[in-house]
């Protein structure tokens, strides 16, 4: 296969470092060369997280300046290092969010290997990434949903398998339908549970009970859902709660989960700004004997465990829309306004 010499990327510029604007297209970039223990991946896809949206907003701590944003790509290997033999030129990959997270917990110096903040990321047409950090692609899946798995996808499976992991007939609670609660509602339903989901949209609540959600709460409509959610499982509270508001909905998250239960916590998305004190919390948490735990995406190993059940239950990541390469920024604007169901993706390469 004969390979380009030059590639293109997208960077996020310090000078326009607050806005969407700050995502730029550089057309005149070197391909880089697999060595040793590397492969080089032709992009084929990559999907946006809320993380992707902080980072050119200046809101998302810790990132390095002028990075290549995104965490979240498929695509095909091109190139290896003559060190690799687990991976052949033609192979469809995924990359795990952190390239050094391979197993285990997670720590500092992996956190500075997470793809698209802290290290550059996968927004670009050709990127080279540690053999070991790469994981196959679910033979029925496209490269466009692949691309969906590595953060949102890891996310859920680490929070419903972690270190009390999901079983069947528990009572899963899921905020929203963005990707990582989508996913949520996805593999809880697979793995035999029942499914509690709230949104806003009346609409995304339909596409909630598709994809297996047995209750469905409307929160605007019923501000007090942590009222309804224990009505539904008989004033017991749920076992899990993907929990994606924030100070905002903690409080009614430990009055919706049971006595020692668990509330996993990956996001912030009803904002920073609260009335809730700290002492309220940690005395509600307290006194529920309920497990707050915080999730940074995971590992290969729990990847490669996902996508097991991901094969066998042919289960299909939700891609709500589809933008091309150049249209980077209007994917962003998309991602932005909320409208979205599941995940939005990029196509960086058709052919």
């Amino acid at each position: 296969m004969t390979l380009p010499s030059i590639t293109r990327e997208y960077r996020v510029s310090k000078r326009g470092l607050g806005s969407i604007d700050a995502l730029t297209l550089i057309s005149d970039v070197p391909v880089p060369t697999p060595v040793a223990n590397d492969v080089l991946v032709k992009i084929r896809a990559v999907s946006l997280n809320y993380r992707d949206l902080m980072l050119v907003l200046g809101l998302y701590p810790g990132a390095k300046e002028n990075t290549i944003p995104c965490s979240d790509a498929a695509g095909e290997v091109v190139a290896v290092g003559d060190r690799v033999t687990k991976w052949k030129v033609g192979d469809r990959v995924t990359v795990n969010f952190s390239t050094a997270h391979l197993h285990g917990d997670i720590t500092p110096a992996i956190m500075a290997h997470s793809l698209g903040a802290n290290a550059d990321g996968t927004l670009t047409e050709y990127r080279s990434f540690p053999a070991e950090a790469v994981v196959s692609i679910p033979d029925h899946l496209t490269f466009e949903q692949a691309a969906t798995l590595p953060c949102a996808g890891v996310t859920a499976w680490n929070a419903l398998q972690g270190p009390v992991p999901l079983k069947g007939g528990d009572y899963v609670l899921v905020q929203g339908t963005g990707g990582v609660s989508v996913f949520g509602i996805q593999f809880a339903h697979a793995l035999g549970a029942t499914i509690i989901a709230t949104s806003s949209s009346n609409e995304k609540l339909k596409v909630a009970k598709k994809l297996g959600a047995d209750f469905v709460i409307n929160y605007k409509e019923n501000p007090d859902w942590e009222q309804d959610v224990l009505k539904i499982t008989d004033g017991r509270g749920v076992d899990h709660i993907i929990e994606v508001g924030g100070t905002n909905t903690i409080i009614k998250s430990i009055k919706a989960v049971r006595h020692a239960g668990w509330i996993h916590n990956i996001g912030f998305l009803a904002g920073f700004d609260s009335d809730v004190k700290p002492a309220e919390i940690t005395g509600s948490l307290l006194f529920k004997g309920a497990i707050f735990r915080g999730i940074l995406v995971g590992s290969v190993s729990q990847f490669e465990d996902m996508n097991r059940l991901i094969s066998s239950h042919k289960i299909v990541p939700v891609v709500d829309k589809v933008f091309e390469f150049a249209e980077a920024k209007e994917a962003y604007k998309y991602l932005e306004s909320q409208k979205h169901v599941g995940k939005v993706v990029i196509r960086v390469a058709s052919n």
